[in-house]
């Protein structure tokens, strides 16, 4: 049966807390492989800002929770950063303006590490973007893949810290975003060597529609499950309802 939209997938799925280093409890959801199987990566979501209803269900995210776990092998942790409201619930503290989400960011890979979670990817999209930038440059993390980043918080000592990591950076611009745009993009991220920009023909910021879905979630199993690249769209196994 073709995946669609709506499409849940198995997963073991468990919820969450993080617990922040200025002690703030943030709500959360852990989606692992079905069946007990190990994941082979994991992306910890960091989601659009919040002030414009960002949240840990937005869609691409979701969907990567509903799909990739029985798809690719990947274990999917989102979370709502703090003051943050979903259907899971409301994470503790106040917007920080991308300033004190750095505690977030730090307790989302924290909770990945204790948990032996593998090679960690950050996926941020748009206001995520920015916390992966600013605070995500951890030993722990592999990599950080990029969905519609406006760069208006990121700076040049954030990039040279990425840059200087030599860890990968995947940002997928699409061509009509409201705030940059494929070819500004390349020339703000050759600042980070092993950066690369994919521009998305057609695509708007908020990646709305299936087609696009399919372009992000086989771009990120490129490089975190290139085995399960590419993703197949159809599924012949059981299918579960979106209870979370």
């Amino acid at each position: 049966m073709e995946i669609r939209a709506s499409t849940v997938l198995p997963a073991e799925r468990r919820p969450i807390t993080l617990h922040t280093a200025d002690d703030l409890e943030l709500v959360g959801e852990l989606a692992l492989p079905p069946g007990g199987a190990k994941p082979v990566a994991t992306l910890v979501c960091l989601h659009p800002l919040p002030t414009a209803e960002g949240m840990m269900d937005s869609h691409v995210l979701r969907k990567a929770a509903f799909r990739l776990p029985a798809l690719a092998g990947v274990a999917v942790l989102r979370f709502n950063t703090r003051g943050t409201t979903s259907r899971r619930g409301t994470s503790q503290g106040e917007f920080g303006e991308g300033e004190a989400e750095r505690y977030d960011v730090a307790a989302a890979i924290e909770f990945a590490e204790f948990e032996g979670l593998p090679n960690p990817w950050l996926l941020g999209w748009s206001f995520g973007t920015e916390l992966a930038l600013k605070w995500g440059c951890d030993p722990e993390v592999s990599g950080a893949i990029l969905l519609s980043p406006p760069l208006h918080r990121t700076t040049e000592a954030d990039m040279a810290v990425w840059a200087e990591s030599g860890k990968p950076v995947v940002a997928l611009v699409p061509e009509f975003d409201d705030y940059l745009r494929p070819d500004e993009a390349r020339t703000r991220f050759s600042a980070i060597p092993r950066a690369e920009v994919i521009g998305v023909d057609n695509a708007k910021h908020l990646w709305v529609g299936e087609p696009y879905v399919r372009i992000v979630l086989d771009e990120v199993v490129r490089r975190v499950a290139p085995d399960a690249h590419p993703l197949p769209t159809e599924w012949d196994g059981p299918f579960e309802r979106d209870t979370m």
